[in-house]
Order: C-alpha cells, then sequence, then structure tokens
C-alpha cells in the first residue's frame, strides 16, 4: 500500500513538473449563436389582395452562426465569424446556394492597433451608420425606411471584402473597406469600397458612412460577378442595371433617462452607364426622425417616421415621394426571448421607372420596410402589421 502511494506520488509530481515546463497555450474559443424568430402577419394590399400569412426574422433575422476567438499573444488575437440564415417555418436555408449567406469572414484584432477582416461581410456604411437608424431599433421589416433604399437594414452584403477597423481613440473610430472584383483582365470590374466614422460618448453618438457598389456589367441587371448585391423592390427596379450605386449617408442619436431620438439623413443615387436601361442618374433623398421610450426594465416603445424623396430625371416630371409611419411595442419575458408588435404605413405619390427601365414610366407604389420588397400595394397606400415572437441563443 506504501509503495502505490509512493509510486502514484512520484506520477503526480512527473505530470506537474510536465505540464509547468510546457509552453503555454494561448486561450481559445468557440461559440454557436444564433436568433429564431416568427410572426404572424397581416398585409392589407398585397400586388391587390390582403393576405395573413407567418414571416421569420422580423424582430431577429433568424440565423445561427459560430464566432471564434485565439489569443496568440501580445494582445493578438485571430477572429472568424461563419453565420447563416434560415426559415423556421419551413427549415429551407435563406440561400440555396449559400451555406453561410450574411457573413463569413476571418481576421485579426489588436487593442492597439486595430481590426484587419477578409471575406463576405456587411459594408462598413452599414456596420457604423445601421446602429443608429431606425431599422436597427424598431425592425427592418417594418422600420426599414421604404424598400430599404439606403440599405441601412442586412439587405447589403459585400463578397471578397477587406476592411481595416481602428481602434476607439476616446470614442472616435474609423473604418474602411475594399472588396476586389476579380475578373481576369479587369480587377477592378465589380468592386465595393466603403468607409466609415463614428463618435460615440455619453448620451451623444454620431455615424456617417459612404458606400459605392461597381457593375461588374456583363449583363444587362446588376451582374452576380459583383462585390455588392442590394434588394430589389417598386421603388428602384427601374434602375438596377445601374453602372454604380451610391450611398452617402448621417445618423445621430441622443439619449436621457429612458428615452432615445435619432435624426438620419441618407443619399442613394443609381448611376447609369452604357449597358443601362435608363438615362440619368436617379436620386433618392431620404429623411428620418425616431424616437424610443423604455416605460420599464420589461417593456418598451419605438415610433419613427421618414420620408424618401426621388429626383426627376430619365421623363418623369411628377417624382416619386413616399411616406412611412412604423411602430413598435416590445414585451422582454426574459433576457432572451421578447414578445413583439409592429405596424406600418406608407403612402407613396409622383411616378418612378417600371421593371423596363427607360419609357416605362408608372406610379410610384409603397413597399413597407424591407418585409415587402416583392409584395408592394397596387394602390398608393400599404399597412402591415405583425404580432411575433423572437429568442436569442
Amino acid at each position: 500500500m506504501k509503495q502505490s502511494r509512493s509510486t502514484l506520488t512520484k506520477l503526480a509530481f512527473t505530470a506537474s513538473a510536465t505540464l509547468l515546463a510546457s509552453p503555454a497555450f494561448a486561450q481559445s474559443s468557440v461559440t454557436l449563436y444564433g436568433a429564431v424568430d416568427d410572426a404572424i402577419v397581416y398585409a392589407n394590399n398585397q400586388k391587390g389582395a390582403s393576405n395573413v400569412y407567418l414571416r421569420q426574422g422580423n424582430l431577429y433575422a433568424s440565423k445561427w452562426g459560430l464566432r471564434g476567438v485565439e489569443d496568440i499573444g501580445g494582445g493578438t488575437t485571430v477572429v472568424f465569424d461563419l453565420q447563416n440564415g434560415f426559415d423556421p417555418n419551413t427549415g429551407a436555408l435563406s440561400s440555396s446556394t449559400q451555406i453561410f449567406n450574411r457573413q463569413a469572414y476571418i481576421g485579426m484584432q489588436n487593442p492597439m492597433y486595430g481590426t484587419f477582416t477578409v471575406g463576405r461581410q456587411y459594408s462598413t456604411y452599414y456596420q457604423f451608420v445601421g446602429p443608429l437608424a431606425s431599422s436597427n431599433w424598431l425592425t427592418g421589416a417594418t422600420g426599414a425606411h421604404p424598400g430599404d433604399i439606403d440599405g441601412l437594414d442586412t439587405t447589403i452584403r459585400i463578397n471578397n471584402s477587406l476592411i481595416y477597423t481602428t481602434p476607439s481613440w476616446n470614442g472616435l473610430q474609423a473604418s474602411g473597406m475594399y472588396a476586389l472584383g476579380g475578373i481576369a483582365g479587369s480587377t477592378g470590374r465589380g468592386e465595393t469600397i466603403s468607409a466609415g466614422v463614428r463618435y460615440n460618448t455619453g448620451p451623444v453618438n454620431l455615424a456617417a458612412g459612404y458606400l459605392r457598389m461597381d457593375n461588374a456589367q456583363q449583363t444587362t441587371g446588376f451582374d452576380s460577378a459583383s462585390t455588392g448585391s442590394f434588394g430589389t423592390s417598386s421603388l428602384n427596379t427601374g434602375y438596377v442595371s445601374a453602372k454604380a450605386l451610391q450611398h452617402i449617408a448621417a445618423a445621430a442619436d441622443y439619449t436621457i433617462g429612458n428615452l432615445m431620438m435619432g435624426l438620419t439623413y441618407t443619399n442613394v443615387q443609381y448611376v447609369a452607364g452604357g449597358r443601362s436601361i435608363f438615362h440619368d442618374t436617379a436620386i433618392f433623398n431620404t429623411y428620418a426622425a425616431l424616437a424610443t421610450y423604455r416605460f420599464a426594465p420589461d417593456f418598451d416603445v419605438a415610433g419613427a417616421f421618414s420620408y424618401t424623396l426621388a429626383s426627376q430625371a430619365n421623363g418623369i416630371t411628377s417624382a416619386a415621394r413616399y411616406q412611412q409611419y412604423s411602430l413598435k411595442q416590445t414585451y422582454h419575458l426574459s433576457k432572451r426571448t421578447s414578445l413583439y408588435a409592429v405596424q406600418a404605413y406608407q403612402r407613396a405619390s409622383g411616378e418612378t421607372l417600371g421593371s423596363k427601365g427607360a419609357g416605362n414610366i408608372v406610379e410610384a407604389t409603397p413597399a413597407v420596410g424591407d418585409s415587402q420588397n416583392s409584395t408592394p400595394s397596387s394602390t398608393n397606400a400599404q399597412f402591415v402589421g405583425m404580432l411575433g415572437i423572437a429568442i436569442l441563443f
């Protein structure tokens, strides 16, 4: 028995010495995360008829992802994020051709030198300005500006992108992005450029962003070989053959107690080119205001108004106008689970281009938020209401 105890003691001492003598391995972690979100929806007019249906991803996009971090020493970490969207009503992938359709990137970060990532990512324009816009506070489904015309919800993602973000200097931070077109003989064709700056301190948040997506233009539409892609609605269907698409945005919000108030301005330009089916650059200016108030730790409300004005171009003399009113009420059952109700009303006036481009002048029709991009109203007004539940994990 004594010999056995002595042997065990020697083995334990030897193992401890070996571990102490071995080089220390850096800390690393991989996290599974995501959201499941579903709602019963009523739309008063979808291409001429009312509809009651289930719609996923309203408060949060239904998704799952893998996020990893490895500390390689000296304050530097290697990071990655792989994110997939899905429909809980059918179990289908959001994209049948992409397993990680939302984001897929890898990179390195250091608190002194900043962060550098490569892959499929949201633009710097969205990452900096989006958190201050109504699509973040109310939900993009009904709170995004009409048709998400300015890409401040998650409808724009960039392939082949490289992003560098500086450390925060007393609340000030900047970031730049470049996405390589990668077309042999014309590397710049289909490229995307984006930049942003923000200032966050105390109750005040300010942000500005720029985004330009060039069309690879191997076809008459916005070619799939382009690094950027965007949502199509009745607002922009006549301009998707643009040579380039440019976004400029500025936003600010101010918090006092339980009240937050914010303002946003965006300018979107569809630049005509040799293969475009329209002739003149089309411009959409959006002016928006929002407010949120937390009545209790488990209950809050939010409201927003946006006014989008299109330019007179391509034979249009009565340019399109879109007014949208959005509301949201949220009851938090826990830190992860919420019940929500959202409502939005949009009214359109004036004219725009139809899908055939120049010469195809049609009456402007509303598309609430980005939930009705494929189902605009057949009249000049549209109402959408939702009751849903969402859980984060």
